[in-house]
């Protein structure tokens, strides 16, 4: 029995200075989720999806604002024309001219109307090469609106919409780290399962050897059957078994954890658990009247509530009278000489309306308008039932939140006895006073009183981070979950 012992030992020295040695992170819940909440890909791209709808909103926000543009339009024109005489008739004349112009335009759009007002100044110059002359045409001033009479008013809609539709991207970014925290914790208690089985798995089977041994000595003296001792080898193999996929499983939670958190180096992970869970219970009307104000999905009702209305604004614009109306006022002059172009300028003035009014379109308009209201009601219908069903989930994690200290506690009472258990009926057997049934069976609840224990402590905090994404405030430090939004910004470098 000692050679038996012994050999394998002296195999594992003979071993050991040829394996490198792998570094060893270690990680708390609290570390593994600041890690992810930095470096993991779904943090990043909620960091990209925020930083667009950020740009997004700034655009919306320029449409509103004074734009100064300045444009110019040059061309050559060098061909063969029609061109109409100053008696009416008409005559194919060869031109060789060049245009250049230059317009400075400051415009601004009108929000309750839909319209653009606009100031504006220009110059012009003729070139004709055909007989070496040159003009100018100028327009110091010119001020002029334009607007659709009864067409859709999307100024007026995207000041409605947009504003909510930024502040559920803001909420969502806020939301996506929360779940990003829930998506970690279970990604870390994944890994502290399978690490707890393998020690446990290494327990048992150096437990299970060492009654195997125990077994062997005792049958050779006849004071067992050869069925007890067969029980026991067979519970040696079974645990050896157990160990190897014990370690294949913490290999595999260790690889998806790492890949999760965005670390490259091929380092050894070891998550340390904390039996503490914070003892607070969450009043479920606050958690409702939180939700309702911080969750990015209330917006995304509003929004989508919103857009229904647009639609059916668009569609109605669309089906009927539809009228453009261009104002113009201003001084013009003409001349040979730049300086005597703006010289006694004279007014000007263009006025045109346009107007469009179908009148045999076989039901499209109308038939666009009842689609469009038809969907406004449909998607009321859905806001409706969504809101419903996101107050009843709130409901139903409260309570399971408020019973789950109370679990992690018992839980952990559990764990304690049982594993007394299984030491007590492990003595029990070596002195001859227990069968091995009774300790296989405290063996078994063991195990499965450390995995309900870990199971427990993972319901907790997913739970918790859960509740943190629907309702963005943090219960156990009583305040707002907040990020710097600026920070964000400049994680990608500039603003």
């Amino acid at each position: 029995m000692f050679r038996r012992v012994l050999l394998p030992i002296l195999l594992a020295c003979c071993f050991l200075p040829t394996v490198r040695a792998q570094e060893v992170m270690e990680l708390t819940l609290q570390q593994t989720i600041d890690h992810a909440r930095r470096y993991s890909t779904d943090a990043q791209s909620a960091r990209h999806s925020f930083r667009s709808s950020y740009w997004n909103y700034r655009y919306y926000r320029a449409n509103y604002l004074p734009n100064l543009s300045l444009s110019s339009t040059p061309y050559l024109d060098r061909a063969i024309n029609k061109v109409t005489q100053s008696d009416g008739s008409v005559k194919f004349v060869e031109q060789n001219l060049l245009s250049t112009d230059l317009t400075l335009s400051l415009t601004q759009n009108v929000t309750w109307t839909g319209g653009t007002f606009f100031v504006e100044t220009s110059a012009q110059r003729l070139d004709l090469f055909s007989d070496n002359s040159h003009s100018y045409q100028t327009s110091p001033v010119n001020i002029g609106y334009q607007q659709s009479l009864f067409g859709y008013n999307s100024l007026k809609w995207n000041r409605r919409i947009e504003p909510v539709r930024y502040r559920e991207a803001r909420k969502k970014y806020a939301e996506t780290l929360e779940l990003v925290a829930a998506a970690a914790t279970q990604k870390f208690f994944d890994l502290a399962t399978a690490q707890s089985n393998y020690e446990t798995a290494c327990t048992n089977y150096a437990n299970a050897d060492t009654l195997y041994m125990y077994a062997r000595g005792r049958y050779d003296i006849g004071t067992i059957s050869e069925n007890e001792m067969l029980q026991l080898e067979l519970n040696k193999l079974t645990e050896e078994t157990n160990r190897m996929n014990a370690r294949i499983e913490v290999d595999n939670a260790m690889q998806e954890l790492r890949s999760y958190l965005g670390i490259q180096q091929d380092v050894e992970l070891h998550v340390n658990i904390s039996d503490f869970v914070p003892q607070f219970q969450i009043d479920l009307d606050e958690a409702l009247l939180l939700a309702s104000q911080n969750s990015p999905d209330i917006d995304n009702m509003q929004l989508r509530r919103l857009e229904s209305e647009s639609a059916v604004a668009q569609a109605r614009a669309n089906a009927g009278l539809k009228a453009d109306i261009y104002l113009r006022f201003g001084l013009t002059q003409t001349s040979d000489r730049w300086r005597e172009a703006w010289r006694n300028p004279m007014d000007q003035q263009y006025v045109s309306l346009s107007i469009s009014l179908p009148i045999l379109d076989w039901g499209r308009g109308k038939g666009q308008v009842r689609v469009a209201k038809s969907n406004r009601d449909l998607v009321k219908t859905q806001v409706e039932q969504d809101k419903t069903d996101f107050d009843l989930n709130i409901r139903k994690l409260v309570k399971q939140f408020n019973l789950q200290a109370r679990r992690v506690h018992i839980a952990a009472r559990t764990d304690t006895t049982a594993r007394r258990r299984a030491e007590v009926a492990r003595r029990l057997y070596l002195l001859g006073q227990s069968t091995v049934l009774d300790l296989n069976a405290s063996i078994s609840e063991k195990d499965s009183a450390r995995r309900a224990y870990l199971t427990a402590l993972y319901d907790y905090w997913s739970l918790y981070y859960t509740l943190r994404s629907l309702t963005l405030y943090d219960f156990g430090r009583g305040r707002e979950v907040e990020y710097d939004l600026e920070e964000v910004r400049g994680f990608f470098g500039g603003s």
